[in-house]
């Protein structure tokens, strides 16, 4: 750890205190401030801000271990502040000069308030930082000369952080199951599901999953430049001379293929979290519905008794005076009144059996009508499609746009097998293992030949 030997003992104790929730919102308070100011705050202003701050609002703070009785008599905001400067998550620079006493924060404490502003923030999402700093540092690679190693470890070290990130998200889905189960009122469920998962998850954290405009907008030029630039001898060669023989060929190759194989991850997290998703509103509709008949269903009632005999004290005389008025076994109740509506009886199986229908015995003719061929197109349709694709010698070579429709794919097809026959004006040549394929249709790479041109 690189300050391990500069934060003090006492730098901990905010973990330990009963007032930590105050202090860490009056770091977060100053730090703002402190970022605004240019990094410089006197003590007045730190007093004068935390007392506008936490004049707004009612606290109530807890004597600390180290505090004396006249620290406690002390403003809230002075007492914040004092209590801050002794276990140094702040410090005082005095400037004598001006005679002005500054308050700084330290490098290690910096580190540990941006981690709780990481936590509170709402701000734009790592995942689209991440992304974007991807995107840019490799589009820099591909088209700026000076370009060097050191981007692209960076590209390597933003596709280590959005998995990373994406990963943290995937396991913070898991805390939405558990709330399911704890809301007992259709209303109270619909609004947590409202209000918190779709509100502040899907549409501030987990908005990839449903957007185009985070990932995938990226993802293809990224991909496309890696595999470019896999491909591209010279640009390996000139990027390997910029950093005068501090790097090889191969460690180039290895960091584009872990940027690669990073995004390839990337996907299949994108595909599991889009997978929970589906998992938690599927289980929220069921627990929605549950509630919602819970007391018209003969399921539902029958949950909701168990429920009740289970909280109760004296469980054995609850379920003694159950069994007086109903039978669990059975589902009905000792009364007139059932609490399912019986189903009829099921036929026989055999009854249900229809006679099979007797067929005639088709005649010769009759089996002959049935199996005539009966062509979509004419001789005349299939030579025309194919004189609209002959060259300068007379041939038809299959490319890409000679099918471009359902229609044109059969005329191939029956143009190879009018090919075949003798009266045919063409002949046919394959070309065995050759297939074109057009985006929509995959088909044999053939030339029609026509006859007499030979």
């Amino acid at each position: 750890m690189e300050y391990q030997y500069e934060i003090p003992d006492s730098f901990y104790s905010l973990f330990r205190s009963p007032n930590r929730d105050t202090y860490i919102e009056a770091l977060l308070i100053i730090n703002e401030e402190y970022e605004y100011q240019s990094y410089f705050l006197s003590r007045e202003a730190c007093v004068r801000i935390l007392s506008e701050y936490f004049s707004q609002k009612k606290i109530r703070m807890e004597r600390e271990e180290n505090e004396t009785e006249l620290d406690i008599l002390e403003t809230p905001a002075n007492r914040i502040l004092n209590w801050l400067l002794k276990s140094q998550w702040l410090k005082k620079l005095e400037d004598y000069y001006a005679q002005v006493t500054n308050i700084i924060i330290p490098d290690y404490a910096a580190i540990f308030i941006e981690a709780f502003e990481k936590l509170t923030s709402e701000d734009m999402d790592d995942t689209e930082i991440y992304i974007q700093n991807v995107y840019a540092i490799l589009f820099s690679l591909k088209n700026d000369g000076r370009a060097n190693m050191g981007l692209l470890k960076t590209a390597l070290v933003n596709t280590r952080k959005l998995n990373k990130s994406l990963q943290d998200m995937l396991h913070n889905m898991d805390k939405f199951f558990s709330s399911l189960l704890e809301k007992d009122f259709y209303g109270d469920l619909l609004k947590d599901h409202l209000e918190g998962y779709v509100e502040e998850i899907i549409r501030k954290k987990y908005h990839i999953l449903k957007t185009s405009d985070n990932f995938y907008i990226y993802k293809t030029d990224i991909k496309q430049w890696l595999r470019e630039m896999q491909n591209d001898y010279d640009w390996i060669m000139a990027m390997k001379n910029r950093e005068q023989g501090n790097v090889t060929e191969q460690e180039i190759i290895e960091t584009l293929e872990r940027i690669d194989h990073g995004f390839d991850d990337i996907e299949r997290r994108i595909a599991n979290m889009d997978k929970e998703h589906m998992k938690y509103v599927k289980a929220t509709v069921v627990r929605l519905n549950y509630l919602l008949d819970g007391e018209d269903s003969m399921k539902g009632m029958i949950i909701q008794l168990l429920n009740e005999i289970a909280s109760h004290e004296q469980q054995e005389t609850m379920l003694a005076q159950t069994a007086q008025h109903m039978n669990l076994a059975n589902f009905e109740t000792l009364t007139e009144k059932s609490l399912y509506r019986k189903r009829a009886p099921r036929k026989n199986f055999i009854e249900n059996l229809q006679p099979e229908e007797e067929h005639e015995e088709l005649s010769k003719e009759e089996i002959l009508r049935l199996n005539q061929i009966h062509r979509r197109y004419s001789k005349r349709q299939i030579e025309e499609f194919l004189e609209m694709h002959v060259d300068m010698d007379g041939n038809v070579k299959v490319n890409e746009n000679t099918v471009k429709s359902d229609e044109d794919f059969e005329k191939l097809i029956l143009a190879y097998d009018y090919a075949g026959k003798k009266n045919s004006r063409f002949m046919v040549n394959v070309k065995e293992e050759e297939v074109v394929d057009n985006g929509t249709y995959v088909y044999p790479k053939l030339t029609f030949i026509k006859k007499g041109t030979i």
